[in-house]
């Protein structure tokens, strides 16, 4: 599994008042933390970019490209800043995201093609956020063809079916696996990426990394290839690599694999309870593996 840190994040209070104080040491202390876990790429997010946007996003692809010759995830909705970092990064880049908006489509794909830059397509429209499994992939495969037909090869770009919270959109977490299978099944299956984190969000923090890691292991069994995520959690990055017993339990829980959980042990019986809930057969409470 492809893996893309998620910390150089503006959202981030450190990295928010490095990024307005052009203050390097932060943000590149946080990429080196990073690169300890040994993902594939790191994100750089400067969220809206509303004032200075593409001055700031060439700063902090320099300052990053100071410390790592990782590829570069250049996550903005400032078109301008993002076509300002493909300009000055050394090397292939990826374009974090791409929407499945006409606006955004018309202006960032034939920059992906200028710049022969890869994408993150995400499975939303101009009517926002998909309701289900069938706009997902509706969005996903119209951006599918819309990139197709530009130039930007299959291997240029991953499909996003958008994870949400659990806490506050349950359903949405069932319809995500019910699209990944959908994507999988097509003729030409697309590479897929998620935002892994969202999953989680908001809920109790003795649950929040089970949850991940175990809704990442689903995902991966679903056809997923690769995911945003905190590099420095051993743990989840144990499962993307396929070298955790809670990937097969995950698989197990899931049917996609043969075998029985052992409910003698509390760990396999919060991998069967934690796999109930992404499927809503149960629902979702901060308590659930008490239940």
């Amino acid at each position: 599994m492809f893996t893309i840190a998620e910390k150089v994040n503006v959202m981030t209070t450190s990295i928010k008042d490095a990024m307005k104080d052009r203050d390097k040491k932060p943000i590149q202390d946080m990429v080196l933390l990073q690169l300890e876990g040994k993902p594939d790429a790191i994100d750089i997010n400067l969220g809206p970019a509303t004032k200075n946007g593409p001055e700031l996003m060439q700063w902090m692809v320099k300052t990053v490209e100071e410390v790592t010759d990782l590829t570069l995830s250049l996550d903005t909705m400032n078109i301008e800043a993002m076509e300002a970092g493909l300009q000055v990064v050394k090397q292939q880049a990826i374009m974090n995201s791409i929407s499945g908006s006409p606006d955004r489509m018309e202006a960032l794909i034939p920059m992906a093609v200028k710049y022969d830059a890869k994408v993150i397509g995400l499975c939303t429209s101009a009517a926002g956020v998909p309701r289900d499994e069938n706009e997902r992939v509706e969005n996903g495969y119209n951006l599918m063809m819309a990139l197709e037909a530009a130039g930007v090869p299959k291997e240029n770009y991953w499909i996003d079916p958008i994870v949400l919270p659990i806490c506050v959109a349950q359903n949405q977490v069932h319809a995500l696996i019910k699209a990944c299978q959908m994507f999988s099944e097509l003729p030409e299956k697309p590479q897929m990426v998620c935002g892994l984190s969202n999953a989680s969000n908001n809920c109790d923090p003795s649950v929040q990394g089970l949850i991940s890691r175990l809704y990442l292991a689903v995902l991966m069994g679903y056809g997923m290839d690769a995911a945003i995520v905190d590099p420095n959690d051993a743990e989840l990055m144990a499962v993307a690599r396929k070298e955790s017993p809670e990937y097969e339990w995950a698989l197990i829980a899931e049917g996609l694999k043969e075998g029985e959980l052992d409910l003698s042990s509390p760990d396999q019986v919060a991998v069967q309870k934690t796999v109930k809930l992404f499927h809503e057969e149960t629902l979702y409470a901060d308590s659930y593996l008490e239940l």
